[in-house]
């Protein structure tokens, strides 16, 4: 197969699909990577370094897009590169089409197969191509949140584990899974006082156990979400229906109690936020003010250390690219249901519940569709 890697063209979008490492074993696999020109700077890797283990460098994302059987990228593809996708051509990236009718009009339109790593399930239930970026996002989630405090940034002035004498920092973080758990390690080894919110008991548990009484953890009733949310200094939103629309958790009258100089960090904003007040940002302007309190709703927070983003998306990602290629993706989606789940758009049908829900879509069947 020919597997084409374009240079991400999001704002300050830095992380690449693959890295010179995986490009290795997809070609000891016998198949052809054709990268765009200096599209692995942002992680240290030169056109050079990929030429020297077999990798063609094309100039244009136009050629990449006309040669290539298989796209494999890092987010979305924005407008531009929806237009140059063709029937039958199979796209492999972070797509969260839920929020984004303008996208999946675009792909439905153009007759692509489009897998979304944010949809790919695991055995155990869990999304293994999220959960590297998850992570990610959850500790970036502190350290931009903290930073958002600082008086000159707009924030109410207040060291995120305060010093001796002095209180630390309420840091309530909406979510327990991976991007809540994340977040609390950083936030607990940063001496705040760190609350979790889930409605999972087992989830709860699960924090208690790694935790303990660093953390406090409470049942998220709509209750005790406003009076925590009000009482926060920083509020990291971290919920997750897999392939939805995030719910709006935090409402605008939430917001309008809060503190002045409290600081909102909503890393579920890729699927929408759960924040009503919530829109996309980017690492260029990353903030913005809504009754005085700082709203940081980055959509693409990993890209902000891509050379960590990049090699724990690829270590996740590299068997999937490898399956596909190596059976082609109709024998590979039907072999595996794992990474037929992460199939939300097939040549103008989209196949993803969620998102056919969403965006008020017919949605067919998965397996229906690749047959």
């Amino acid at each position: 197969m020919l597997i084409g890697v374009p240079k991400e063209v999001k704002n300050n979008e830095f992380r690449v699909g693959l890295a010179p490492a995986n490009v290795q074993e997809v070609i000891d696999h016998g198949h052809q990577v054709i990268v765009q020109a200096n599209a692995g700077v942002g992680i240290g890797a030169t056109d050079s370094a990929y030429e020297a283990i077999g990798a063609t460098i094309i100039d244009t994302p136009e050629e990449i897009f006309e040669k290539a059987e298989m796209i494999v990228k890092v987010k979305e593809p924005l407008t531009a590169e929806r237009a140059l996708l063709r029937e039958g051509q199979v796209l492999f990236t972070y797509l969260h089409l839920a929020p984004d009718p303008d996208q999946t009009r675009e792909l439905v339109d153009s007759g692509a197969v489009c897998i979304a790593y944010e949809t790919v399930t695991s055995p155990s239930g869990g999304l293994p191509l999220l959960a590297p970026m998850s992570k990610v996002a959850g500790r970036m989630a502190v350290q931009v949140g903290a930073w958002c405090m600082e008086e000159p940034h707009g924030g109410l002035g207040m060291l995120l584990g305060g010093v001796p004498g002095v209180d630390p920092a309420k840091v309530v973080v909406i979510g327990g899974g991976v991007v809540g758990t994340h977040a609390t390690h950083i936030a607990v080894g940063m001496g705040a006082d760190v609350w979790v919110l889930d409605r999972d008991n087992k989830v709860l548990d699960s924090h208690w156990q790694q935790f303990g009484r660093s953390t406090n953890t409470v049942f998220s009733s709509r209750s005790a979400l406003e009076k925590h949310v009000i009482e926060a200094d920083l509020v990291i939103g971290g919920v997750l229906i897999p392939g939805a629309a995030a719910p709006k958790l935090v409402t605008r009258e939430m917001v309008t109690a809060m503190k002045p100089g409290s600081v909102v960090v909503d890393v579920a904003i890729d699927q929408g936020g759960c924040l009503e007040t919530s829109k996309p940002t980017t690492h260029a302007e990353p903030t913005y003010v809504v009754d005085d309190v700082v709203h940081y709703c980055v959509t693409n927070m990993p890209g902000g250390v891509p050379r960590t983003s990049t090699f724990a998306l690829n270590n996740a990602t590299l068997p999937f690219v490898l399956k596909l290629a190596d059976l082609g993706y109709r024998q590979a989606l039907t072999e595996d249901p794992h990474l037929l789940a992460g199939l939300n758009v097939h040549t103008g049908r989209v196949t993803c519940p969620e998102v056919a829900e969403a965006l008020g879509y017919d949605c067919l069947d998965p397996i229906k569709a690749i047959n």
